[in-house]
């Protein structure tokens, strides 16, 4: 069943595609634009990925089959997992994510509700996703097994650690580093502030380049690319709502004020922007 299963994925699925799934990477490793272009991610999520590039992006990353892969707080989209475990699934490696800290007695009710919606959501399909496997990582939670992983993927999380205690963005990029095998790969997207920003403004859901770098490099890391396969130069940055009033949010209020949208908002010239102009990079631990 299970060969059957993989078989009708690489072949099968991939086939349904075409043969320009495969033109986009620069990879004979089938496995990634079967998990792309396959028929569990929904047309929403796909609709994205001429602002997220994923074939591309993973690429240039360095993800390769059989990789024991870490993904930092996926979300409540989910939308890299989709992609991710069924690859890990697909070559042999392991997929691993982090979740609430169910270690925390102070977890909110809301978090606690949106790891349990994801355990029903991956942990139920093992044919499919494989063997996630979901880490305790929070207040509490704060170590990460050492030396355990090939690639860590971080995507559109930075600005949120900045908002915290001072070192908590140093103190990650640590448990980072510690967590990489020797060679292991880090890899950044990141909503992108126009260079030269000061100072920093992580409510806006945007942080400079350089920041990310200089952090990286200071916890160990050595920056081997830089990509602008995820740039959107339409992107002027500074928008009412943050970054969060463009697609796919498109607000109209304040992220997190728990205000009603507001039905007299023009929308439209957010929609025409598209996704956030963002930084693709590529980090190693040598």
């Amino acid at each position: 069943m299970k060969l059957a299963f993989t078989k009708a994925l690489l072949l099968g699925v991939v086939a349904l595609q075409g043969a320009a799934a495969f033109a986009a990477s620069a990879t004979d490793d089938k496995a990634l634009p079967a998990a792309v272009n396959s028929e569990w991610r929904t047309d929403e999520a796909k609709a994205r990925d001429k602002y997220r590039h994923p074939i591309e992006s993973l690429t240039f990353w360095g993800l390769e089959p059989g990789m024991t892969i870490l993904e930092i707080q996926p979300g409540s989209q989910s939308w890299w997992t989709d992609i991710l475990a069924p690859y890990a699934k697909l070559t042999g490696g392991s997929f691993y994510v982090t979740g609430a800290d169910l270690a925390n007695p102070k977890l909110s009710e809301g978090a606690r509700k949106s790891r349990s919606s994801f355990e029903a959501r991956y942990l139920t399909k093992p044919e499919l996703y494989g063997d996630v496997r979901i880490l305790n990582w929070g207040d509490v939670s704060t170590t990460l097994p050492a030396e355990k992983f090939d690639f860590i993927l971080t995507a559109r999380s930075i600005h949120g650690w900045m908002q915290d205690e001072p070192n908590t963005v140093h103190d990650t990029f640590v448990e980072f580093h510690k967590a990489l095998k020797p060679g292991g790969i880090l890899a950044v997207e990141q909503h992108r502030a126009k260079a030269g920003t000061t100072p920093e403004k992580p409510a806006s859901g945007y942080v400079t380049e350089a920041y990310v770098i200089e952090l990286a490099q200071q916890a160990g890391f050595t920056l081997v690319g830089k990509s602008e396969i995820n740039a959107n130069p339409k992107d002027t940055t500074d928008h009412p709502f943050g970054v969060w009033t463009l697609p796919p949010n498109l607000r109209s209020t304040p992220y997190g004020s728990g205000k009603e949208e507001n039905p007299a908002f023009d929308k439209s010239k957010y929609a025409a922007i598209g996704e956030s102009d963002r930084m693709t990079l590529k980090f190693v631990k040598k």
